[in-house]
């Protein structure tokens, strides 16, 4: 059985005072903060990476569709 602790690495942060001083007020778990925040962001960055790594395919795809129509449009019902 592997301990969560065990996953993870203590880092140092430098962080804006007035931002630090409100999340202690509010009692916010600065590490559960810290890794939603770089989940979030690592997400968006995979997210953008993954466009521009594609947008030549879908860039020709919207083009085709454009002068084609979508493939499978005359079976919709709305």
């Amino acid at each position: 059985m592997v301990v969560a602790n065990q996953l993870k690495k203590p880092t140092n942060l430098s962080l804006d005072k007035s931002l630090l001083a409100e999340a202690k007020a509010l009692k916010v778990n600065l590490s559960q903060a810290a890794e939603a925040g770089l989940r979030q962001e690592i997400a968006r960055a995979k997210a953008e990476i993954w466009r521009a790594e594609n947008s030549v395919a879908i860039e020709s795809s919207n083009k085709w569709v454009e002068t084609h129509g979508l493939p499978l449009d005359r079976y919709r019902r709305f």
